[in-house]
């Protein structure tokens, strides 16, 4: 296994990551690319009777957007000072909460008493598969950077993203909590 350590002070070792930097990036892709066909089925399945095309649009751009939010942060971070980071993570954070709430109101709102239980159950194995991958996704990005790019700042930046992305998912676990115990 190559020497960590020696990326610090030699070249020689950090081409010898560019094969785990592919690998990992492809493998990323192929996380993404499963997630997505998967939540694009189990919403056409189950939830298209229940609530309509409109809805499931709406649910399956909401959580496309989280994955490719988290996708975008991890690799922008490279190029942008941490302060904008933070505030581009920070907005992020927000807009997904207000879309996640937003598209859970609707859907519930939609529905008929005896539809809201799926409706609310498909929404929670949509919503918690999507920000693993999203999650899992970030995570590995932000190794592979820390791995080739060893900075204070790419570090520091990662670090802040990391942290946010994890955040998301304690928010959406609390939104999808909430309203289960509400509405069931």
């Amino acid at each position: 296994m190559p020497d960590v350590i020696g990326i610090f002070h030699t070249g020689r070792i950090i081409k010898s990551w560019l094969f785990v930097v592919v690998v990992v990036v492809v493998v990323a892709v192929v996380v993404v690319v499963v997630v997505v066909v998967v939540v694009v089925v189990v919403v056409v399945v189950v939830v298209v009777e229940a609530v309509g095309v409109v809805v499931v649009v709406v649910v399956v751009v909401v959580s496309a957007a989280v994955v490719i939010a988290a996708v975008v942060i991890a690799v922008v971070v490279v190029v942008v000072v941490v302060v904008v980071v933070v505030v581009v993570v920070v907005v992020v954070v927000v807009v997904v909460v207000v879309i996640i709430v937003v598209v859970v109101v609707v859907v519930v709102e939609q529905q008929q008493q005896q539809q809201q239980q799926l409706v609310i159950i498909t929404l929670i194995v949509v919503e918690i598969v999507v920000v693993a991958a999203a999650t899992a996704t970030a995570v590995v990005i932000a190794v592979v950077l820390l791995l080739v790019l060893v900075e204070v700042v790419v570090v520091v930046v990662v670090v802040v993203v990391v942290v946010v992305v994890v955040v998301v998912v304690v928010v959406v676990v609390v939104v999808v909590v909430v309203v289960v115990v509400v509405l069931v």
